[in-house]
């Protein structure tokens, strides 16, 4: 069996911010994963991405935000969403003045 495409989707904020979302489901889990998914879910702005979650081979499941990285825990594509969009939110608060809202 090979991976399979479960979503592909960008979704564009405005001329300065967009998110690509990535979802696959693989026959063994990644390395470092201990599910049947692959993914990376990405918020770039002014050409900068600056929210990341994802599970490299190897690394396994985690998550940039700005300048960090730290472990994910994984539990279904649904709650990897909301966490992704929570971090999206906060990223948007917290940096408001360079969003220029």
């Amino acid at each position: 069996m090979k991976a399979t495409l479960v979503a592909r989707t960008r979704i564009v904020y405005d001329e300065r911010a967009f998110a690509e979302l990535v979802l696959w489901r693989v026959p063994t889990a990644v390395v470092g994963s201990s599910h049947e998914f692959k993914y990376r879910l990405a918020y770039v702005v002014d050409g900068v991405c600056v929210v990341r979650y994802d599970n490299e081979f190897g690394k396994g499941d985690h998550r940039h935000f700005a300048d960090r990285e730290s472990v994910y825990s994984f539990t279904t594509p649904e709650a990897l969403l909301a966490a992704f969009e929570r971090d999206i939110a906060r990223w948007n608060r917290e940096n408001s003045d360079s969003r220029g809202s």
